[in-house]
């Protein structure tokens, strides 16, 4: 889940650290036909968690998959109860979240964005900042820190920038020298 998912890339201890707040895959986009379908917007990299027959809830309210299409980029999806672009249409910009539990156990290196917000961010044992999100780039996902002063500043979600995650501890060690050398 690289790091994508509001609520995408996560530690395995993430899992039991925070199991009430439910994980975002996305947001319901336009409409798409007649019949109910729409795009996800900004959706996870974790396709499989919505696939047909899959569970998660839309508002308040918990859908089942009775459609996929689209394209990984692009993915189109039609729930139960949803049978008409009006309806549809209706729940556009409605988050589209998940029981943490759903996600499954995670690869080493891979953490939930949910975990990752509000870490403490520190190079050589000073404190840069906090994450206040993480980003999705072309080339590369990054973490936004903002100092106490409100500056920000990316730092790469790359093993040469990253030395050290410790969801526990809500910190995130970086290399000094490679923040040195971008500035």
């Amino acid at each position: 889940m690289g790091s994508k998912t509001e609520n995408e890339s996560s530690s395995r201890s993430s899992t039991s650290r925070l199991p009430e707040r439910p994980l975002r895959l996305g947001r319901v986009g336009r409409p798409h036909g007649n019949r109910g379908a729409f795009h996800v917007s900004d959706a996870t990299e974790r396709l499989d968690l919505l696939d047909l027959g899959r569970s998660f809830r839309i508002g308040s309210a918990t859908f089942s998959v009775v459609w996929r299409g689209g394209t990984d980029a692009r993915p189109l999806i039609r729930v139960d109860g949803i049978d008409d672009r009006e309806s549809a249409r209706a729940l556009t910009g409605e988050p589209i979240t998940v029981a943490r539990e759903e996600i499954g156990q995670l690869g080493e290196r891979e953490y939930l964005v949910d975990d990752l917000i509000s870490c403490e961010v520190k190079a050589g044992g000073r404190s840069l900042g906090r994450v206040r999100d993480v980003l999705l780039l072309p080339s590369v996902e990054a973490i936004e820190v903002v100092d106490t002063e409100g500056r920000a500043r990316l730092v790469p979600l790359v093993s040469d920038a990253i030395e050290k995650v410790d969801i526990e501890h809500r910190t995130i060690d970086v290399n000094v020298s490679f923040l040195a050398a971008e500035t």
